[in-house]
């Protein structure tokens, strides 16, 4: 029955497991695409609508390429920069990392992934997810469970969220696991907003002051937050400690 089907990403800093767990869902197409530095999953219940969403996703990668060619400063920026004359996808991660007072480049994976979904939603799927490496946009008629990822941290893998609320736009920061550049030093700290791209600059600005004294910097982190126009909501994870903030999906365990 199509109201009682689940369909299950992961998110975070590894996707081990997520292409297991995926299979397990009926009625639905999977694809895991990889160009250059993107690795992304894409899920839909339309065939047509996985594809457009690859071609999409390569399509505007290579227009960014060609933008930060000419427009260094857009690249290496750890501060917004503006991009009235760059391709649709500079422009939107221009917006998303200005409100969040960080680097255009913090926002790309998230980006990425919305102008994905918004494609699939051209073809009518009723179910259009993408994870962008880790980042998740997705609009679905039926429930996405969400399952954190966080390095070795005891919540990892463990602790999710069913998203029924969409569009829905999931990103998580670290400043302990992972290879993104980071100043702070949270496990995890994982936004929900309508959209991927603002959610990956937001994760990214609230990890880089999550630092020092536990109650102090989970205080700021979920200060910056919910000062950030556009987040919904915050989860932080620091030093043993969890900090829930604004509007959060309905908490969920997850079988590894």
């Amino acid at each position: 029955m199509r109201g009682l089907r689940r369909v299950f990403a992961k998110l975070g800093l590894s996707k081990e497991g997520f292409n297991q767990m995926i299979s397990s869902v009926q009625g639905l197409f999977k694809k895991s695409i990889r160009f250059k530095e993107t690795r992304c999953t894409i899920i839909s219940d339309k065939p047509e609508a996985v594809e457009i969403a690859e071609k999409t996703i390569v399509r505007h990668r290579k227009l960014l390429e060609a933008y930060v060619k000419t427009h260094p400063r857009f690249l290496n920026s750890l501060n917004p920069v503006a991009a009235d004359d760059g391709p649709e996808v500079a422009k939107q991660m221009a917006s998303a990392s200005a409100k969040a007072g960080v680097g255009p480049m913090a926002a790309v994976a998230g980006v990425l992934a919305d102008l994905a979904v918004e494609a699939m939603l051209s073809c009518e799927a009723e179910v259009a997810v993408v994870e962008n490496g880790g980042e998740i946009s997705a609009a679905s008629t039926t429930p996405v469970d969400v399952a954190l990822l966080a390095g070795d941290s005891p919540l990892s893998g463990r602790l999710g969220f069913r998203i029924e609320k969409f569009p829905v736009g999931i990103a998580t920061s670290s400043g302990v696991y992972g290879h993104a550049l980071s100043f702070g030093e949270a496990e995890a700290v994982t936004v929900f907003s309508q959209k991927a791209g603002l959610a990956d600059a937001a994760a990214t600005a609230i990890c880089n002051i999550v630092k020092g004294d536990p109650e102090q910097a989970i205080q700021k982190g979920v200060e910056k937050a919910l000062s950030i126009e556009g987040v919904e909501g915050v989860m932080i994870i620091y030093k043993g400690k969890v900090a829930l903030a604004g509007d959060i999906p309905k908490i969920i365990s997850i079988m590894k």
